[in-house]
C-alpha cells in the first residue's frame, strides 16, 4: 500500500463493529504451533544486532545487479521442476499424515510441476547470509521461490537480485491481490513480490491482569502498566505504530518524525515503563499474566491459549501496521515461468481458503472468505484472517528505505532497545 504524500493523522482507525477492535482469542479447534509463532523471534535479539554488519556487506561494490549484468535463464519448458523455500509451518498439511501438504500435491496433478519444498527460512537475516554471496555474485541459489517479509524483499528488490515476473502468466494474482497489499512503495506495480500471507501489529492485552487497552500512549505511560509492558524488537512493527502514534505515516515519514518517535519511545525505556524487548516470546508472558500488555502479531493472538478469551488484541486508535511474507524469484533460478504458474494457483480463492484454514494469517486473496465458509464457517468470520476493508484500507505498511535509511533508523532503534 503506498502512503500519501502529506502526512496524515488518522484517530480512531480501528476494526469495525463487526471486527469488534478488541478481539477474544479464537477457538478454530486446530492448536497448532504457526512459523511466527516459533521462529520469527528467536533470532531476533542477535540478528538485530548484526544487522549493521549485514547492511555494510550490502554497500560494498560489486553487490548490485541488474537485468542486463545478471541473466537468467528459464528451462521450464522442458523441465517441471520447482524448488520453493519456506518459512516452517507455514502451508496447508493433511490432518493425518502432516507430511503431506494437499494443495501442493494438487498443483502437481494439475500442472505436472514437481515441487521441492523447503522449510529453511528460519529468519530474515539469517536466510539473507546464507544466499547473499550467491546473488551479489550472480550465481543460482538453487531455489525458484524464495518467501521473505516485506523489509528483506525490498531490499533484494532495491539490489536487482529477484526476477521481474511476467504479469501475464499470473493472472489470479492481478485479478485478487487485496488493494490493500496493492501499490506498495518498494514495489509498486508488485513486479517482483507476491504476497503469500500476511498479518498485523498491534496491541494486545490480557483482561484477567489489566484494564482495557486503546491507545499506544497508554502503553508508553499508564501508571498502572509499569514494568508490565513489552514491545517488539522488529524496528518496522514496534517504530511503525510509534510514527502512528504521533500523527506521521509509516508509509511516508521524514527524518524528524522519526526522530520524534524515537524520542518518545526512549522516554518510556528509560523510565522502567517497558520490560523489555521481545521476539515471539512475549506471547506465553502474555498469556500467564506475567507482562499486561504488549505490541504484538494478529497470528500469534489467534494461536494464543485458544481457550483464554481474556487475551485480546486491539487496533490501536492511530492506526494498524500490516506487514506481509512475500513470494520473490531470485536471479539465476531456472524455472520462473513454474514459479509464476504456482504464485497463480496460490491466488485461486479456494486453494487461498485451504491454506489459511491452517496457517491462521491474514489471506491476501480477494474471494477466499466466500471459500473458507464453505470449510469452517467459524474461520470465515474470523476478523484477523479477513479483516474487513476500512480496517485493511487503514493499516500501514512501513515506508521503503534505502540503505543508508536503514542503517541509520536501525542503530536508533538498536541504541534505545539495548541490543
Amino acid at each position: 500500500m503506498s502512503g500519501s504524500v502529506a502526512m496524515q493523522t488518522r484517530a480512531h482507525t480501528q476494526l469495525s463493529p463487526e471486527a469488534a477492535a478488541v478481539l477474544p482469542v479464537m477457538n478454530t479447534g486446530r492448536l497448532r504451533t504457526t512459523r511466527r509463532t516459533v521462529l520469527r523471534g528467536i533470532l531476533a535479539a542477535g540478528a538485530l544486532a548484526s544487522t549493521g554488519g549485514v547492511l555494510a556487506a550490502c554497500g560494498t561494490q560489486g553487490t548490485q545487479q541488474t537485468a542486463e549484468s545478471c541473466v537468467s535463464e528459464d528451462r521450464s519448458g522442458a523441465e517441471k521442476t520447482l524448488v520453493f523455500s519456506n518459512w516452517p509451518l507455514y502451508i496447508d498439511i493433511d490432518d493425518s499424515d502432516a507430511s503431506k501438504r494437499p494443495t501442493l500435491e494438487a498443483f502437481t496433478a494439475e500442472t505436472g510441476i514437481q515441487v521441492t519444498y523447503q522449510e529453511d527460512v528460519n529468519d530474515n537475516n539469517e536466510f539473507f547470509g546464507k544466499v547473499r554471496n550467491q546473488l551479489s555474485a550472480c550465481q543460482p541459489v538453487d531455489r525458484d521461490i524464495i518467501v521473505l517479509t516485506d523489509w528483506m524483499a525490498a531490499r533484494l528488490i532495491r539490489l536487482g537480485w529477484v526476477q521481474t515476473l511476467d504479469k501475464a502468466t499470473i493472472p489470479n494474482v492481478t485479478a485478487n491481490l487485496l488493494p490493500s497489499l496493492q501499490g506498495r512503495s518498494w514495489d509498486k506495480g508488485t513486479d517482483h513480490a507476491v504476497p503469500w500471507q500476511s498479518g498485523l501489529a498491534g496491541l494486545a492485552y490480557n483482561a484477567s491482569v489489566t484494564a482495557e487497552i486503546r491507545t499506544v500512549d497508554e502503553l508508553l505511560t499508564r501508571p498502572d502498566l509499569k514494568g508490565k509492558v513489552t514491545m517488539l524488537a522488529e524496528m518496522r512493527d514496534t517504530m511503525g505504530l510509534l510514527l502512528l502514534s504521533i500523527g506521521a505515516d509509516p508509509a511516508n515519514f521524514t527524518e524528524a518524525q522519526f526522530d520524534e518517535a524515537i524520542d518518545k519511545l526512549g522516554a518510556a525505556t528509560a523510565s522502567g515503563q517497558i520490560r523489555r524487548f521481545t521476539g515471539n516470546d512475549y506471547a506465553q508472558e502474555l498469556a500467564r499474566g506475567d507482562i499486561a500488555a504488549c505490541i504484538g502479531w494478529s497470528g500469534d493472538v489467534i494461536q494464543l491459549n485458544f481457550e483464554d478469551a481474556n487475551v485480546r488484541f486491539v487496533a490501536p486508535e492511530s492506526g494498524l501496521m500490516l506487514w506481509s511474507d512475500n513470494m520473490l524469484v531470485p536471479n539465476r533460478a531456472t524455472h520462473r515461468a513454474n514459479a509464476e504458474a504456482l504464485m497463480d494457483y496460490y491466488y485461486d480463492p479456494a486453494v487461498a481458503a485451504q491454506v489459511a484454514a491452517n496457517v491462521n494469517y491474514i489471506c491476501p486473496v480477494s474471494g477466499a472468505q466466500s471459500e473458507m465458509e464453505k470449510l469452517d464457517p467459524e474461520l470465515a468470520t474470523n476478523p484477523l484472517i479477513f479483516p474487513d476493508d476500512a480496517t485493511l484500507a487503514g493499516a500501514k505498511v512501513f515506508m521503503a528505505l534505502d540503505e543508508a535509511q536503514e542503517r541509520a533508523y536501525e542503530q536508533k532503534f538498536q541504541q534505545v532497545i539495548g541490543a
